[in-house]
């Protein structure tokens, strides 16, 4: 009889101790985020619950296809304001030239595999409905001109696109455009960024 109420405390201790644990890990989203050139340097990084609700505020049921690419705008967007206040990457400047020599400077390298990260996360979290996440891409305009992208998938066509965060400066939304295009370097119009999400959250906000 003792050892049967043993068992029954033993169980019951067990089940809500997984249950706590499971609880407590969901409360954050950890990956890891480059903090310098070519990813040499990086670190791992945790989202509150209330910072994810963030990104997953971006994001309704019922978007089309470039709905949702500009949805994935601002949330990567977004994502660069959170992460950098974190990492330092807030520095990061467009390009590699302005802000060459700067802690938290990035180049297409780490901008691809940081944005490519931040794509797994939504698409991990249920929020790509009409994306997949694919592979980075790169392209060789000139012999020292190699530049790399993150790339999505439209699934109702499946058109790939590239998501290039590299052309802006930290908390701006990327470029979104044909993989095709961006092959051949053809330059995308000016997207307007005055609806981006992040301009308007403080980092106290998150």
């Amino acid at each position: 009889m003792k050892f049967a109420h043993f068992i029954g405390i033993a169980w019951l201790y067990l089940c809500c101790f997984t249950a706590a644990t499971v609880s407590a890990s969901s409360d954050q989203l950890n990956f890891f985020s480059c903090t310098d050139y070519h990813c040499d340097t990086g670190q791992m990084v945790s989202l509150t619950a209330s910072q994810w609700q963030s990104i997953r505020n971006l994001f309704s049921a019922d978007t089309s296809p470039a709905e949702e690419r500009e949805n994935i705008r601002q949330a990567i967007a977004l994502l660069e304001n959170i992460v950098g206040s974190i990492t330092g990457t807030w520095r990061d400047l467009a390009g590699n030239i302005a802000g060459a020599g700067q802690s938290g400077q990035l180049d297409c390298i780490s901008e691809s595999k940081n944005t490519s990260t931040y794509l797994q996360l939504l698409f991990d979290g249920g929020l790509l409905k009409w994306h997949d996440v694919e592979e980075r891409h790169v392209r060789h305009t000139l012999i020292f001109n190699t530049h790399w992208t993150a790339v999505i998938a439209d699934r109702s066509n499946g058109e790939r696109f590239a998501v290039d965060s590299w052309v802006r400066d930290n908390g701006q939304p990327p470029d979104i455009q044909p993989l095709s295009d961006w092959l051949v370097g053809r330059k995308m119009e000016q997207q307007s960024a005055t609806s981006n999400a992040a301009d308007t959250l403080s980092p106290s906000a998150w």
